[in-house]
C-alpha cells in the first residue's frame, strides 16, 4: 500500500508539471503567432488628426491589410512621406499611369469625374463660391502630368485641411504599410471597409 502511495505523488507531480509546460508552449506560441501575423499580415493602427472626416475621427481604431491589391477609392495607412517614423490614412485617387485634376470642387481622373459620395458631408457646410476641393492640375502641385509606375496619389477627404499628395508627392509602393478594412474602436461606430 505505502509503495502506490510514492508512485502516486510523483505522478500528480509529473502531471502538474506536463500541464504547466503546455500552457507556456501554447501561450509562446499564440504571441509568436500574434506578432508575426501584425508583422507580416495585418496592422493595427490608431488615427490621428482630422485629415479623413468625416470618415474616420482622431482616436479611431482600425486594422489593415498588407500586401494586398489596391484599388482607387482604397483607404489606406502611409508612412508620411514628409514625416519620417509617423503614418498617415489617406484615400488612394490616383493610380499609377492615370491623369488627375480638380475643377469647380470636383477631381477628374483620367478626364472623368470621381464620384465621391463620402466629401458631401462637408461640402454642403462650406460657405457659397468657396471649394472644398481647391483647383489643381497634377502637374501643378507634382511636377509631372502622370502618376508614376508603382506610385499612388493620395488624398485625405478632408479636403481643405489633409496634408497629402497635393503637399508631398506620390506615395510609392513601399510606403503603404496596408490598406483600411476594419474599424474596431469606437466599438458603436465600427465598419467594415470594402471598395
Amino acid at each position: 500500500m505505502s509503495k502506490n502511495k510514492k508512485n502516486s505523488k510523483p505522478q500528480s507531480e509529473e502531471s502538474l508539471g506536463k500541464s504547466v509546460l503546455e500552457i507556456v508552449i501554447t501561450v509562446v506560441v499564440c504571441m509568436l503567432a500574434y506578432f508575426l501575423l501584425f508583422k507580416y499580415v495585418l496592422a493595427n493602427e490608431t488615427v490621428s488628426g482630422p485629415s479623413m472626416q468625416p470618415t474616420f475621427e482622431s482616436g479611431d481604431r482600425n486594422i489593415a491589410v498588407r500586401h494586398t491589391k489596391l484599388q482607387r477609392g482604397d483607404i489606406v495607412i502611409i508612412d508620411a512621406p514628409d514625416a519620417p517614423g509617423e503614418l498617415y490614412i489617406k484615400r488612394i485617387i490616383g493610380m499609377p499611369g492615370d491623369t488627375i485634376y480638380a475643377k469647380n470642387d470636383t477631381v477628374y481622373v483620367n478626364g472623368k469625374a470621381l464620384k465621391e459620395p463620402y466629401l458631401n458631408q462637408y461640402k454642403k457646410k462650406m460657405p457659397k463660391g468657396q471649394l472644398y476641393t481647391n483647383n489643381f492640375t497634377l502637374k501643378q502641385v507634382t511636377g509631372v502630368s502622370k502618376v508614376p509606375k508603382d506610385s499612388y496619389f493620395v488624398m485625405g477627404d478632408h479636403r481643405d485641411v489633409s496634408k497629402d499628395s497635393r503637399y508631398f508627392g506620390f506615395v510609392k509602393q513601399s510606403q503603404i504599410v496596408g490598406e483600411v478594412k476594419v474599424r474596431y474602436f469606437p466599438f458603436n461606430d465600427m465598419k467594415v471597409f470594402n471598395n
